[in-house]
């Protein structure tokens, strides 16, 4: 099949590219790098013509609240209708679980956008929501720094390896969408500041980590349930340690 991976040249793009190469398929990276935007539509058309499905793994360059809604919203008209236009039978699409939940999140309000998009756009799809990148708790470390102090909400994550991500995500590729939701997350649930703090001493950087229930993440403050997965989820295999026993600085 040709599987257009829009956002293919990034984080999990590049790893779906490569699983659908290694499956037989023809996987087409397609991102601003390589001339396609579904922002202005700049190469879209080319891009998907002769396409089964499309991947969207693209992400807003802004995360400030009108800036990331009007991003996946007009994204997603213009890929979309692109779609519709050159006959593509599946679309896929990867958002956040929780993003329900967590309505004062400006970016988890604009996911939800995104998803109602394509639900109502009469394509069939598969919206694939995962949990939180494993990748990213350095960078989640970062936002949440004041001095050497690192204030992070006090509620549980489930933390999953972009290498799962991008398996899941080319599982649904060459699957028969589903028309619906599929969760994906890590095999635990770990309280925040317990990642943060296992990610900074194998780091050996000396920052405090406070858990603080009043703190926001994505703007928003959580809970235990907020943004971990449900019990239907799809299970990664990859422990938060695994991870780190090859991931750290």
């Amino acid at each position: 099949m040709k599987i257009v991976v829009i956002g293919g040249t990034g984080l999990i793009g590049s790893q779906v590219v490569e699983n659908l190469r290694a499956r037989g398929h023809e996987a087409v990276p397609a991102s601003p790098n390589t001339g396609v935007n579904t922002i202005t539509g700049e190469g879209l058309d080319a891009a998907l013509s002769g396409a089964q499905v499309v991947v969207d793994l693209a992400n807003s360059p802004s995360f400030e609240d009108a800036a990331v809604l009007e991003f996946f919203q007009t994204a997603g008209r213009n890929l979309l209708k692109t779609e519709v236009n050159a006959g593509v039978g599946h679309h896929v699409a990867l958002t956040i679980v929780g993003a329900d939940r967590v309505p004062d999140s400006g970016y988890m309000r604009a996911k939800i956008a995104q998803e109602e998009l394509i639900e109502g756009a009469g394509q069939p799809y598969t919206i694939v929501r995962s949990t939180q990148f494993m990748e990213f708790m350095r960078a989640a470390a970062d936002s949440a720094t004041d001095g050497d102090t690192v204030h992070v909400p006090d509620a549980n994550l489930q933390p999953i390896a972009a290498e799962d991500v991008a398996a899941a995500v080319t599982e649904v590729a060459v699957s028969d969408p589903v028309n619906g939701i599929i969760e994906i997350a890590g095999p635990e649930k770990i309280k925040f500041p317990e990642l943060i703090r296992r990610v900074l001493a194998a780091d050996n950087d000396p920052r405090k980590v406070v858990g603080d229930e009043h703190a926001r993440y994505f703007g928003t403050e959580l809970t235990d349930t907020s943004i971990t997965a449900g019990p239907d989820a799809r299970l990664g295999t990859t422990t938060f340690a695994q991870w780190l026993a090859v991931n750290h600085k």
